[in-house]
């Protein structure tokens, strides 16, 4: 049985806020809450992001609680994203239907490389321009882009 953003809507209102979810190819997949340090790193990142694009208008930053509805169908949350002024020039009270022009992923320690730089090509086969993945580590971070 194919799964839709209505049952998606549904479980996140029971999930009450402990659990983010995602729609991928008609499942809801569940991913638990990030790690301190990658939540760290992320707002770091957005935050730097947003001073940088704000006051030029370039567009809108959001953290992982924004949902973006893809071409394909499947409704995904990246830890940072930034969508370009003149793609979204509203907010939309749901998921934006559209990829955004940046994305970004950082690992936390649940998180599988490898299911993170597929969910990173999926935006990017689907209009995202960058996807940047931070890796922290004891020695500072990382990033592949």
């Amino acid at each position: 049985m194919r799964l839709t953003v209505k049952d998606l809507e549904r479980l996140q209102a029971k999930l009450d806020g402990d659990y983010r979810a995602e729609l991928v190819d008609g499942n809801i997949v569940i991913m638990s809450l990030s790690g301190y340090e990658s939540d760290e790193v992320a707002s770091e990142f957005g935050a730097q992001l947003l001073n940088w694009a704000k006051p030029r208008q370039l567009g809108r930053v959001t953290g992982a609680g924004a949902g973006f509805s893809l071409p394909k169908g499947d409704i995904r949350t990246p830890d940072v994203s930034f969508v370009k002024a003149e793609r979204l020039r509203r907010s939309p009270r749901r998921f934006a239907e559209l990829a955004p022009d940046l994305m970004v992923e950082v690992t936390s320690p649940t998180d599988s490389l490898k299911g993170l730089r597929a969910k990173i090509n999926e935006f990017l086969q689907q209009g995202t321009q960058v996807g940047i993945l931070f890796i922290p580590s004891s020695a500072g971070w990382r990033f592949a882009a």
